[in-house]
């Protein structure tokens, strides 16, 4: 395989343009969560099924192949139900629970599962710095809703 996921020795056509996400901005709890998040991810963009396979494949190594998520509602209103990541289909539920406000709940097909805060890609890089690193620490207690709630009455947009 190169560097685009391609079969190794395949070219696209002439004329044809490929674009891969960069690497997703994520911090993880180490060994796992003992808090109510296992770490933080900040998208660039609110498009879900561009961001999304940059996430799962990071998620990969470590976690194992994605293939369920659950996202906020609000945050993603007009995801679609299946997203193409590399070798496999991603299918997205929608919750409206108040609990996973700003999170991202990540089911493996091993059944590991990590929730994630996620940091809203327009926050300032100052409070998104803040959010990544506290939503990864094993100490952490706060929720996501109370995280996000702090970053906006500290960092102004």
């Amino acid at each position: 395989m190169d560097r685009n996921g391609n079969p190794a020795g395949h070219h696209p056509p002439a004329g044809a343009h490929t674009y891969r996400m960069p690497l997703p901005r994520l911090t993880l709890t180490p060994d796992g969560g003992h808090g109510p998040l296992d770490g933080a991810w900040w998208p660039r963009c609110d498009a879900l099924e561009l961001e999304l396979p940059a996430l799962a494949g990071a998620l990969a190594a470590g976690l194992g192949t994605v293939v369920h998520v659950t996202v906020d509602t609000a945050a993603w209103p007009d995801v679609p139900h299946r997203v193409p990541a590399p070798g496999h289909l991603i299918l997205v539920s929608l919750s409206a629970v108040d609990t996973e406000a700003h999170t991202i709940l990540l089911d493996t097909g091993t059944g590991e599962r990590r929730e994630l805060l996620v940091v809203p890609p327009g926050e300032p890089a100052d409070a998104a710095r803040w959010l990544l690193t506290t939503a990864a620490d094993p100490c952490n207690a706060l929720s996501a809703p109370r995280m996000l709630a702090f970053a906006d009455a500290t960092w102004e947009r």
